[in-house]
């Protein structure tokens, strides 16, 4: 069985209005660039995003928020995105925002059908609800043609977590190889959790934002 899809854009074709997508990615690192582009370019909007964050205000997802095509989103971390910002606080974006490690184990329950779990983080025990969603988006280091992945470092983040808890998971991944490449032991999303993969290209090593120290005299 061969997975891959020709184009970014062939992967997103039946992602429509409304839908719920997590999105993997640790800041900028490990995001689906590809991807993310091309749900851009599709122009659907009032999606729910699940992530760790919505990116800066101009990469990331932050190019899906400036396009006005994000209603709602899940994220632990929002504070690098001075769009993210302004439409919160002028009440065009719905935001809910959870604990890092809640919102990992919410997205692993999705996965794992939990129906829920307690949490200590509000002191007194939460019921704490799974995540699901229609469609995740992710980021791997090396995929082969039968939707194995490997990930590398910060770059995994969510990832293996948002592959179980999505209906369709689209891999994206600079290094593409023939099934039966991939050493079986180093397979961490197996790949019965992924319905696609698409071979990225063209990445930037963005750098959130930069800080530098005066030159030593």
């Amino acid at each position: 069985m061969n997975k891959v899809v020709a184009s970014a854009d062939e992967a997103v074709r039946d992602v429509q209005d409304g839908a719920t997508i997590m999105v993997s990615g640790f800041g900028l690192c490990g995001n689906p660039e590809n991807l993310i582009a091309a749900l851009h370019r599709k122009g659907v909007k009032d999606l729910t995003l699940i992530s760790n964050n919505c990116g800066t205000t101009d990469l990331g997802l932050g190019i899906l928020l400036k396009a006005r095509q994000i209603r709602k989103i899940v994220a632990s971390y929002v504070g690098e995105n001075k769009e993210f910002e302004r439409q919160y606080l002028s009440g065009e974006l719905e935001v809910e925002l959870v604990p890092q490690g809640t919102l990992a184990e919410r997205i692993r329950a999705g996965g794992a059908g939990i129906g829920g779990f307690y949490t200590a983080t509000g002191r007194e025990y939460l019921l704490e609800l799974p995540l699901r969603a229609d469609f995740a988006f992710v980021w791997a280091w090396k995929a082969d043609t039968w939707g194995n992945l490997v990930y590398r470092k910060t770059t995994r983040n969510f990832a293996p977590m948002m592959c179980a808890a999505a209906k369709v998971t689209v891999a994206e991944a600079p290094t593409v190889v023939p099934a039966g490449e991939i050493d079986p032991d180093l397979v961490i999303t197996p790949s019965i959790y992924v319905k696609r993969v698409v071979k990225g290209e063209k990445y930037e090593k963005w750098i959130e934002r930069r800080t530098v120290r005066p030159r030593a005299r």
